[in-house]
């Protein structure tokens, strides 16, 4: 049987593998991301250093939320940096540093 069922070269659309390596390489960004932010939310109690590390994770996890097109996970992120910060600021303040 000479019919072939497998798609022609290209058959898949121009740059399929390149769409493939930028979904795998959004992933590994949000796996690293939310390991990170994670990591730093239960070390935030040794000080106020690690709660704007956390700051900082909520910020890329929210930045992967919009690249994966999860806008709402992207907002509730935004929106737990906004606090981790003022949580930061307030701890900051509290303990007289500046």
């Amino acid at each position: 049987m000479g019919i072939s069922r497998r798609p022609a070269p290209g058959a898949l659309g121009v740059g399929a593998g390149r769409k493939e390596a930028i979904a795998t390489a959004v992933t590994l960004y949000g796996v690293t991301a939310l390991t990170f932010m994670m990591l730093m939310y239960a070390l935030e109690k040794r000080g106020p250093g690690f709660i704007a590390a956390f700051a900082v994770g909520c910020l890329a996890s929210s930045a992967y939320g919009f690249l994966a097109g999860a806008w709402p996970f992207g907002v509730v992120e935004a929106v737990w940096a906004v606090i981790a910060l003022r949580r930061f600021l307030a701890t900051r303040s509290a303990a007289g540093l500046r």
